[in-house]
């Protein structure tokens, strides 16, 4: 998901008013060219099918770890739209190649998964150019906007320097802790061929430019002890005062505003029922920071702390059936990373949103784009130039309005044939 938050605003006004950058007179050659004219023609008659797909899409349910349902239907609509090598990895990502000269590998992609558990009503509600329902938004418009660039560049007989991977992957969401492009960079086939990578993700102005990627660890913490009777072994260690201790130790800790460092306890449970001391009570916390070697110095810092709430209700209870003791599980981790302002993908990028009459927004967010970040490859997050919002709530929405979102997939094809060097 599309999580946002702005670079220093200097730096942005510095970057937004240097239209003399050599990128933006390589973009408005390309915009004008008749080959890429004919493609956003292509996708002008097409605007009707992108609305179907995005529809279509949304409607097949897609959990994480339980994206296979979508991620067939996906895997068939990037054959008909003239892809090569149509194929589902092991890990659940789809994707397929559109030959350009041999140059080296850019990928493009969105990812298949939602936050919302099976079940979810999913059937797209339309009222006027609003469309609503879960997941259509994050991200459902960004998969049917890959489908219509591929098939507008095929129509157009668009060539790129640059063979392009259109990829639908599974695990952005939450628990599934980027393990599709985990697997896609690391493990896949084309784990050593891509040399840029940009993601679409979420609704948006058609300026957002993610350059930035917020690094996170989840953590379970459970505090473990003998429990009893809340009468007749009042005394004893208590697993719950312990976790108590814990958050208050972890509310207490100061971090940095920047680089922005966060710390959040998100659920809390255990126990039997009111009159047992449990003998066990447990917390998720989540720690956020733009910074890795600040995320890092979190993490050691809230590890003591969980340990220290340990020992503190060792102290102040008895131990005779046994103390208190804490395991801390690390439940997911993403990598931080950054992608230069100065760099080519950057530059190109800013100047294609700049041709499209947006100014380009920097931020950091979490998003498929984090783990090549993390690996040094040139990567960004772009968001879809649709508008909606409620995401991750039942009301999510889009607004499909021709003349409002058609520029969303004009600077999305354009950031794909100038970021692939169209011939």
């Amino acid at each position: 998901m599309l999580a946002l938050r702005l670079i220093p605003v200097l730096l942005v006004c510095a970057l937004s008013a240097s239209a003399g950058y050599p990128a933006d007179a390589v973009v408005s050659r390309m915009r004008t060219a008749p080959s890429f004219a004919e493609a956003v023609s292509e996708l002008d008659r097409g605007y009707a099918r992108f609305v179907e797909d995005i529809i279509t899409l949304t409607e097949i349910p897609a959990p994480p770890f339980q994206e296979d349902a979508r991620g067939a239907a996906f895997m068939r609509m990037l054959a008909e739209a003239g892809l090569q090598s149509v194929e589902r990895d092991g890990e659940g990502n789809v994707m397929g190649i559109r030959k350009g000269a041999g140059g080296p590998l850019v990928a493009i992609s969105a990812h298949l998964d939602t936050v919302f558990p099976l079940g979810t009503d999913v059937t797209v509600r339309r009222r006027g150019t609003r469309l609503s329902a879960p997941g259509i938004a994050d991200n459902s418009q960004s998969l049917a906007m890959l489908l219509a660039i591929a098939r507008a560049m095929d129509a157009a007989g668009i060539q790129t320097s640059s063979d392009i991977l259109f990829v639908g992957t599974v695990g952005e969401e939450g628990p599934g802790s980027l393990r599709g492009v985990r697997h896609l960079l690391t493990k896949g086939r084309y784990r050593n061929g891509i040399s840029a990578f940009v993601s679409i993700d979420g609704a948006g102005r058609g300026n957002v430019i993610v350059t930035g990627a917020v690094g996170s660890e989840r953590h379970r913490v459970t505090f473990s002890g003998p429990g009893g009777h809340s009468y007749g072994s009042f005394g004893l260690v208590n697993p719950a005062h312990a976790l108590g201790g814990a958050i208050q130790r972890l509310s207490a800790l100061e971090v940095p505003g920047e680089p922005k460092t966060t710390y959040n306890v998100g659920r809390v449970g255990g126990g039997t029922s009111v009159n047992s001391i449990p003998s066990e009570a447990w917390m998720e916390v989540d720690l956020r920071s733009e910074a890795p070697e600040a995320l890092a110095e979190l993490v050691a810092r809230f590890q003591r702390a969980m340990e220290q709430a340990a020992t503190d209700e060792n102290r102040a209870r008895s131990t005779a059936q046994g103390p208190i003791t804490v395991d801390v599980e690390l439940l997911a981790t993403r990598p931080g990373g950054r992608t230069p302002v100065a760099s080519r993908l950057v530059e190109t990028t800013a100047a294609v949103t700049r041709a499209m009459g947006r100014t380009p927004t920097f931020t950091v967010s979490s998003t498929d784009a984090n783990l090549p970040m993390s690996l040094g490859i040139p990567a960004i997050t772009i968001d879809s130039g649709v508008f909606g919002g409620r995401a991750h709530s039942p009301d999510e929405w889009i607004d499909v309005d021709r003349q409002a979102s058609f520029s969303g997939l004009e600077r999305a094809l354009l950031t794909v044939v100038s970021v692939a060097g169209m011939k």
